[in-house]
């Protein structure tokens, strides 16, 4: 006796096993299609965290204190708008702000019809002393959470290292001294070297000889304050994105030009230090073995053949016997049409020019932020530095070019930036 299948019942889906040995039961093709095309994420599990209620608030925190710091006075309603986020988060995470100190009730809102709104801003009795530790001098300043220099002085290099730092220190207390009406935080610290980002210790700084490897731990000890430091082409980097002037830019470059040449990377978003702090260090790369010996000890630097030092010594080997000029002096005599100065400008930034396409190539950034002395004559170095940077080129568009000027003021700010970066919780209960 036969037996016939019954063609309209449904079929029982198989039951089978998955990776771990869990049961797995049929998808819709499309569901599978949408699988594969995610694949298999590769997660290092030696840093990263689960998200958890707690990291989603903070990731939230973060959105909102800043979206209060761009858009300020904001309204909660508007935040909410802003963010996606629900009114009651919102509203749960700007009282946490307000009672940790970041952030103060401002002026009321004006509406049509309905409740008016308390608009929210920073808290502009909050500051954060900044220092700026040059080869000839050390800038100190106090700086707000909007990145105003409410105050700032200069203590000029010693011959004793020791007593810059101590003189530095000095000047901080005499900053906070005569801001007693604010609510100091902590200690931004930018300096012409690089910092293990562990120890937070000079490891790599040439042209600071015999200021100590611990300078971070000592103005902490004498100030009784937390710091932060990092290498100056950071703190100008991390100056402008603080500033939004990087917006919707992942992929940068921040070149600085001066006696000595160092570079600032941020890549896919994130500021990059590298293992030791010294990602970064293209000065320091020799591309002439015929060169002279450079600050670190090697021959034939980036450094030594692309500073303003060079274009000096270019000048020298040009016109024996000229002496005792700047750089300045150097551009000044260019505009006059000293033939000798014009070609130890072109020299240098040939040299520029060859590294700075080294670093495209490296790293392909969408922009080349260009800060030092050179900006001081931005029109004339422009076009030799465009033209190594698109002849010869690799595919796609080649970087854009921009001047970053402002000098100690954007590492003032920046060093500022830096801190409250790496301290949200830096102001507590206040």
């Amino acid at each position: 006796m036969s037996v016939e299948s019954n063609s309209t019942a449904p079929l029982k889906p198989k039951r089978r096993k998955g990776l771990l040995g869990e049961p797995v039961h049929a998808r819709p093709a499309s569901d599978g299609l949408r699988g594969l095309r995610r694949g298999i994420q590769r997660v290092d599990l030696t840093g990263t965290r689960p998200c958890t209620n707690v990291v989603s608030r903070a990731i939230n925190r973060d959105i909102l204190l800043q979206l209060i710091r761009t858009r300020q006075p904001v309204s909660r309603a508007d935040l909410s708008r802003l963010s996606g986020l629900e009114p009651s988060t919102v509203s749960q995470i700007a009282e946490q702000l307000i009672d940790e100190g970041w952030v103060i009730v401002g002026p009321i809102g004006h509406l049509t019809r309905g409740r008016r709104p308390t608009l929210l801003k920073l808290n502009d009795q909050l500051a954060v002393l900044a220092v700026d530790m040059q080869i000839n001098q050390a800038v100190v300043a106090l700086v707000d959470l909007n990145g105003n220099l409410l105050n700032c002085s200069s203590r000029f290099l010693d011959t004793d290292p020791a007593a810059l730092v101590s003189s530095t220190v000095s000047a901080l207390k005499q900053l906070r001294a005569d801001n007693l009406d604010k609510s100091v935080v902590g200690i931004g610290i930018c300096v012409q070297g690089r910092v293990d980002a562990r120890s937070q210790r000079l490891v790599f700084a040439p042209r600071l000889a015999g200021i100590p490897a611990n300078l971070k731990q000592t103005i902490e000890m004498e100030m009784g304050l937390d710091a932060e430091i990092e290498h100056a082409v950071n703190s100008c980097l991390m100056s402008e994105l603080w500033s939004g002037r990087l917006n919707g830019v992942r992929n940068a470059v921040l070149l600085n030009v001066a006696e000595e040449i160092s570079v600032g990377i941020l890549a896919e978003g994130r500021l990059i230090t590298g293992h030791h702090g010294t990602a970064g260090e293209f000065g320091h790369i020799p591309v002439d073995p015929s060169g002279p010996i450079c600050a670190c000890g090697q021959k034939g630097c980036w450094e030594s053949v692309a500073s303003t030092k060079a274009a000096l010594r270019y000048y020298k080997d040009l016109a024996p016997g000229t002496n005792g000029i700047s750089f300045q002096d150097l551009i000044n005599l260019g505009s006059e049409g000293d033939k000798n100065a014009c070609a130890a400008i072109d020299a240098q930034m040939t040299k520029l020019g060859e590294g700075l396409r080294m670093i495209s190539y490296a790293l392909s950034p969408e922009v080349v932020l260009v800060a030092g002395d050179v900006t001081a004559a931005w029109d004339r170095f422009v076009p030799i530095l465009e033209w190594a940077l698109t002849t010869p080129t690799i595919p796609g568009a080649p970087p854009r070019l921009q001047p970053m000027r402002g000098g100690h003021i954007e590492r003032l700010r920046g060093a500022a930036a830096l801190f409250l970066q790496r301290h949200s919780h830096a102001c507590g209960r206040l």
